[in-house]
């Protein structure tokens, strides 16, 4: 029997591409790393691996559906139809990336599985899917929440944040609409609505942690902007608690707990250490985070979170500065399969190359 290896990443966050069709560079981009993906899915089809039976799991916010405008605007209602056409950009501007993951499907035996995040909840329509089987060459499996196997429990991580949390029975709209659109949680609304525009002055806000730290930085050196924000931030809430859409019907204790949840990289380990509770799950790997993470909570209870490939502005003294690490999840099958799969927590630093292109 072959070897067998499985690898987790998450939160890539695919755009339109780094540059748009009219050729203007597309700000809103935040996945540089077509290039080193495809080096990544190489080397773990070759060589040392080249007998192995891989399987790539994308573990949610591959796509960035939310940041990616459909006919120059950003909507929170969304149709199978214009996902599919901002899924179909989204492959144009990362060629690269599709045509690794197409090589690597190509191979007898290896596997790819998409896992549903919050920011791809597009995911869910199966044109959608539909389509990215016909771009890769093979059907490819798609798990709506959670993927589990051989004791290995791996999702995304947003249904355990109130902000972000979709309702698993009720993934569409239908009632008196002319067609299904996607029902969005709050956290979607919330960036569409109020952090992207402020993206467009200021990029870097969603991607700086901790976020205590952003708003203390922001009172004292930015302080008009941080004050209207502020002021911004208690009106959208307050909208939001008496608005009559029936999309956005949401309880005064959701909303509370939300605006008192809101940091921006939250911590799961509390969720992953529910999860294990259950005799039959040693291991749980989350992403949505954004933050790289293990925690043993026994010597057969692990948690890892596979960060992001994004940028990161980090204000902590320990981490100053912007941190970009390609981190992931290997898990490993022992050769006795009397053992348990082992998961390790990596960083790919691609392979060697003399110059490469500024992000900007």
């Amino acid at each position: 029997m072959k070897r067998k290896i499985k690898l987790v990443v998450s939160d890539l966050h695919l755009g339109a591409g780094r540059i748009l069709e009219d050729g203007r560079l597309n700000l809103l981009e935040e996945f540089y790393f077509d290039e080193r993906f495809a080096e990544f899915l190489h080397y773990y089809t070759t060589g040392a691996f080249a007998d192995h039976q891989v399987e790539i799991i994308l573990n949610g916010d591959i796509f960035n559906y939310l940041q990616t405008d459909y006919k120059g605007h950003y909507l929170t209602v969304i149709t199978e139809s214009m996902t599919l056409d901002q899924t179909q950009r989204i492959v144009r501007g990362h060629s690269t990336f599709f045509n690794a993951l197409s090589d690597f499907a190509a191979k007898e035996g290896n596997e790819i599985t998409f896992i549903v995040g919050n920011h791809d909840q597009g995911l869910l329509w199966p044109a959608v899917r539909n389509y990215l089987n016909e771009v890769i060459g093979k059907t490819v499996r798609f798990k709506n929440i959670v993927y589990y196997f051989d004791g290995v429990h791996v999702e995304h991580g947003n249904m355990h944040e109130a902000a972000n949390r979709t309702d698993p029975r009720k993934f569409f709209l239908k009632k008196d609409l002319p067609e299904p659109i996607l029902n969005l949680p709050f956290g979607s609304f919330f960036f569409v609505e109020f952090v992207l525009p402020l993206k467009q002055t200021h990029p870097h806000i969603d991607k700086v942690r901790p976020f205590r730290n952003m708003l203390r930085w922001g009172f004292v050196y930015q302080s008009t902007f941080t004050i209207k924000a502020a002021f911004t931030l208690i009106g959208y809430f307050g909208r939001s608690l008496f608005s009559t859409d029936p999309r956005r019907l949401w309880r005064f204790r959701r909303l509370l707990k939300i605006f008192f949840e809101s940091a921006v990289f939250p911590d799961l380990s509390d969720a992953a250490k529910k999860i294990m509770r259950d005799d039959r799950v040693h291991t749980v790997i989350f992403g949505h985070t954004h933050v790289y993470q293990y925690r043993q909570f026994a010597p057969n209870k692990e948690y890892f979170n596979t960060g992001t490939w994004t940028e990161v502005t980090s204000l902590d003294v320990a981490s100053l500065g912007r941190i970009t690490k390609l981190t992931y999840v290997i898990i490993e099958y022992p050769e006795d399969e009397t053992q348990r799969p082992r998961g390790r927590l990596k960083e790919w630093r691609g392979y060697h190359r003399i110059e490469d292109d500024v992000a900007v």
